[in-house]
């Protein structure tokens, strides 16, 4: 955040109205988004219309410009402090890959057993782990920019691995053995590749070579007190720009069947809620000190949307039920880790200052 200091929890009237007014200013978005999405004839169809082999451009720029300046803020020469830490990596691990799967399959079960395409999309979400808003989620918050960008290079690699393997013991397997119905997931390797290369790949890459080359001909002081603070805002314009264009292009879907997006949405909530919350608690307990449990939080609770919608129209089609329970995700997601964003700003003064070597290095003006 803009205004944030060193090792203080930041004051509300100091942050610039960008950052203060956030969570209306993410509403107003939303909203356009549905209204355009409702009222405005065939802007749905442009919008997906205007797309390279199954990726949306504008959602794509959205995303890109979203995520650079937060990996442009990144120091690239301190993420092996990182790497070193075992209890962050494991736990990260386990949350987002044996944990979130497990407990978005439970939810959707719960939940959803009588609608068995919504039931399909929540799994498919739950399989689908962030790389892309987990990183403003965490910079919000003033989690550790490092290890937010190594849990979720962590996360993309095992999301190309995993997600099919996944997907076939979530919908096909673990219901035979527990006596459910089954269902498939047909998606390849090189199109989880390619959400991950393009919403992920390409940032970092910027990212790394802005500060490279910034630092070599300029300096890290002019990078940092000059360069930083002026693409910074360009984060939030893209976060706000991607929801606008996400809404609109599902607002027909998402107004039309109210009572879904309900059904849809309890189980969401409960995910985030316990995600989040287990998350925290686990970094607590494991003394990462507050910027890394918050890191660790946040991306244990974030989904990749843009990844399981994609997969699910792929499989299912644009108008499925499976399409529309990933639609519903960013709708409940925004608000609620914009919110998470506040609570855990809130509970920053109530962790001790971190001690140590790793400490020292994520102890660190946002």
């Amino acid at each position: 955040m803009s205004a944030t200091t060193n090792d203080h929890p930041p004051v509300v009237g100091k942050l610039s109205t960008l950052d203060r007014f956030l969570p209306v200013w993410i509403g107003v978005a939303m909203a356009a988004g549905l209204l355009l999405g409702r009222w405005i004839p065939g802007v749905g169809d442009a919008l997906s219309a205007v797309e390279i082999d199954g990726i949306s451009l504008p959602i794509a720029l959205g995303l890109l410009i979203m995520m650079y300046p937060v990996l442009a803020k990144v120091r690239y020469d301190r993420l092996d402090t990182v790497t070193g830490d075992r209890r962050l990596l494991i736990g990260s691990l386990v949350l987002n890959w044996v944990l979130g799967p497990a407990l978005m399959f439970a939810l959707a079960w719960i939940f959803l057993a009588d609608l068995p395409e919504y039931r399909t999309g929540l799994i498919i979400v739950g399989l689908a782990r962030c790389i892309a808003m987990v990183i403003i989620w965490n910079d919000l918050a003033c989690g550790d920019r490092e290890a937010a960008a190594v849990l979720v290079a962590i996360n993309s690699v095992f999301q190309v691995v995993m997600f099919a393997v996944l997907g076939w013991f979530y919908l096909s397997v673990l219901p035979g053995w527990l006596g459910l119905e089954q269902t498939t997931i047909d998606t390849s390797p090189w199109q989880i590749a390619k959400s991950v290369l393009i919403f992920l790949g390409i940032p970092l890459l910027a990212g790394f070579l802005t500060r490279r080359y910034g630092e070599k001909t300029k300096g890290r002081e002019w990078y940092e007190s000059t360069f930083l603070p002026r693409i910074g805002p360009w984060a939030l314009y893209g976060l706000l720009f991607t929801i606008v264009v996400l809404f609109a292009l599902q607002g027909e879907q998402i107004t039309s069947n109210p009572v879904d997006v309900v059904r849809i949405a309890i189980p969401l909530l409960v995910y985030f809620a316990v995600m989040w919350g287990g998350g925290y608690a686990l970094g607590a307990a494991l003394g990462l000190g507050y910027e890394r449990t918050t890191t660790l939080a946040f991306t244990a609770a974030g989904n990749n949307f843009e990844l399981a919608i994609a997969v699910a129209i792929a499989t299912y089609g644009a108008t499925s039920g499976q399409a529309l329970a990933g639609v519903v995700g960013p709708l409940i997601e925004v608000p609620v880790l914009v919110g998470l964003v506040y609570v855990s700003l809130a509970l920053r003064k109530r962790f001790p200052s971190a001690s140590g070597p790793v400490g020292a290095l994520s102890h660190r003006a946002h």
